[in-house]
């Protein structure tokens, strides 16, 4: 990943409108891909949240992430569901950029656009090393603000993919993400379709991306059909599940980074019910990227946790200033 040169520089401010036209999926991914084969000390996080009334909680993290002498930052980050309703995204944020030689600040960018293409490439990462590349239906489960990058992410790893299936317990929403995506190159040679039929739907899928913040499991591992991924963004709290303990306990499950996986609720309850031991979990994307391999045969369900965490923020956050330079 070529990277920017920041010593002695000014501070660059990088909005959200900037980084949608820099940044592309396939470099992106790639540049992830390169920046997972040297693991590193992912820090830990600092989680607030409050409780509103209507029982959904509001929430501020900070997620730091420091690579050696090269460079560090932190995302400080929101996350108001209730925003949805409002017209503004879930979740936003600023990420903050130093130079690790000098402590300088050297790049303000924004977080919410950062945290779409940071997530949507984490989790197409996961599927190019996991999924089948002949798959052709992928399945959308969640039509909120992640959504539009998500399937972008995906097709750009997955060219072969030919029909985008989109469910969510709102179907206006579904509806608006499948013509958003039909107004755009995505939707060209592509099959898109709202459907009602979650379980019909999942049986069809090759594919499949859960960005929910369901307390409930919604995909039973029951209707997955051999050979399928399951891509699971939307849970990241020890509440929240999207696919059921039978799922996991029958799947090859890896996830972006070990111990940022085990706290969420996809995971941590089988755990806990003793479906599945930690032993189960069989590598994080460090893994991946250097050799451990994913999918034994074309049969085999594989589930990958995309969890977050500061490090890939900063990974994203090297990307965009190297394409800044470039532009």
């Amino acid at each position: 990943m070529e990277q920017p040169t920041t010593h002695g520089a000014s501070l660059i401010f990088v909005d959200g409108p900037t980084l949608e036209r820099v940044a592309e999926f396939p470099s992106l991914v790639e540049a992830l891909r390169q920046a997972h084969t040297r693991r590193m000390h992912c820090d830990e996080s600092m989680h607030l949240s409050r409780t509103q009334p209507d029982g959904t909680r509001n929430a501020f993290n900070l997620l730091p992430a420091w690579q050696e002498d090269e460079v560090l930052g932190a995302k400080l980050v929101t996350y108001f569901p209730g925003n949805l309703d409002k017209g503004l995204p879930s979740a936003q944020g600023i990420f903050a950029l130093f130079n690790a030689a000098t402590g300088t600040p050297s790049a303000i960018i924004d977080g919410t656009a950062l945290t779409l293409w940071k997530t949507s490439a984490d989790s197409a990462l996961g599927s190019s090393l996991l999924s089948r590349p002949d798959s052709r239906c992928l399945l959308v489960v969640g039509a909120g603000g992640l959504s539009f990058h998500a399937v972008a992410a995906h097709l750009a790893v997955r060219p072969a993919l030919e029909r985008v299936l989109i469910w969510n317990r709102s179907p206006t929403r579904a509806t608006a993400l499948r013509d958003r995506l039909l107004h755009t190159d995505l939707g060209q040679g592509r099959t898109i379709h709202v459907v009602s039929d979650l379980e019909k739907a999942t049986a069809e899928a090759d594919i499949i991306t859960c960005l929910t913040m369901s307390e409930t499991p919604l995909i039973q591992g029951a209707w997955v059909k051999n050979g399928t991924h399951v891509d699971l963004i939307g849970g990241w709290t020890p509440q929240m599940r999207e696919v059921d303990g039978p799922l996991i306990a029958r799947a090859r499950v890896f996830g972006n980074e070990r111990n940022r996986i085990l706290e969420c609720g996809d995971l941590l309850a089988p755990l806990r019910a003793g479906d599945i031991t930690a032993e189960h979990i069989l590598g994080d994307l460090f893994d991946l990227c250097t050799g451990l391999p994913g999918r034994n045969t074309t049969q085999d369900i594989t589930v990958y946790k995309n969890a977050g965490g500061g490090h890939l923020d900063l990974f994203t956050a090297r990307y965009i200033l190297a394409r800044m330079t470039l532009a």
